[in-house]
């Protein structure tokens, strides 16, 4: 399995949302090459500005784990986790994040701007 074919899990998330009309922003988490969670985003369905695609997806991981911490899991989605994704991404000491698109918008960096939000050990990169 490759970064691109994972990612395209989370692209087809991102379809989901986008059908639904929500923003199309999809999510995958990835333990030993096997997607264990997906999430899209759901904050309009739920009436819940939390319902981030990255936040469903963690949910799922640690409710299928029955672990809070997932340190061999990588995520992938389709966007640049905002800053409250990133505070979820750094609780759960999550091993690596590929994302597709920056998010100049409402991207962690607008407002972290040079802060790391991860987790020390978590290892961050643009697909």
């Amino acid at each position: 399995m490759t970064h691109e074919y994972f990612m395209m899990q989370a692209l087809k998330e991102a379809q989901k949302a986008f059908e639904e009309e929500e923003i199309p922003i999809g999510a995958v988490v990835v333990i030993n090459e096997r997607i264990i969670a997906r999430g899209h985003n759901m904050t309009e369905r739920l009436n819940d500005p939390t319902a981030h695609a990255e936040m469903i997806a963690l949910t799922s991981a640690f409710n299928a784990l029955g672990a809070k911490y997932i340190p061999d899991a990588t995520l992938y989605v389709t966007i640049e986790p905002c800053l409250m994704c990133a505070g979820a991404l750094y609780w759960s000491k999550l091993g690596r994040i590929v994302y597709g698109a920056a998010d100049e918008k409402n991207g962690y960096k607008k407002t972290a701007g040079t802060n790391w939000p991860f987790h020390p050990k978590t290892n961050f990169q643009r697909n």
